[in-house]
């Protein structure tokens, strides 16, 4: 039913950038958020950033504001997050995840790892 296939994760220095994407595939049902998560080792795993699919609304977690940028591409059904002056605190997987209208049901990404080091 449902595919969520993130790509653009890597290593990056300090002070990089980096663009992950993911993909949705088979999608039927209209698309209500698309989300990015992440989690480090050890750590609990967090909301960075959603976006209303429809709206454009936008959220991000407070550590990422201003250096980070969630949007989409409604005919491609992918989600981008753009991840400017990085920071080794970034460090994580990122897993990106859906909802979709009259499913209770969240659907995730396998991840995409970020490794931010010198």
């Amino acid at each position: 039913q449902v595919q969520l296939v993130e790509s653009g994760g890597g290593l990056v220095q300090p002070g990089g950038s980096l663009r992950l994407s993911c993909a949705a595939h088979a999608t039927i049902n209209s698309i209500t958020t698309m989300a990015w998560y992440r989690q480090a080792p050890g750590k609990v795993r967090e909301l960075v950033a959603r976006i209303d699919w429809n709206y454009g609304y936008t959220y991000y977690i407070d550590s990422v504001k201003g250096r980070f940028t969630i949007s989409r591409d409604v005919a491609k059904n992918t989600l981008y997050l753009q991840m400017n002056s990085l920071q080794r605190d970034d460090t994580a997987v990122y897993l990106c995840t859906a909802n979709f209208q009259g499913d209770p049901i969240s659907y995730w990404g396998q991840g995409t790892p970020v490794t931010v080091s010198a």
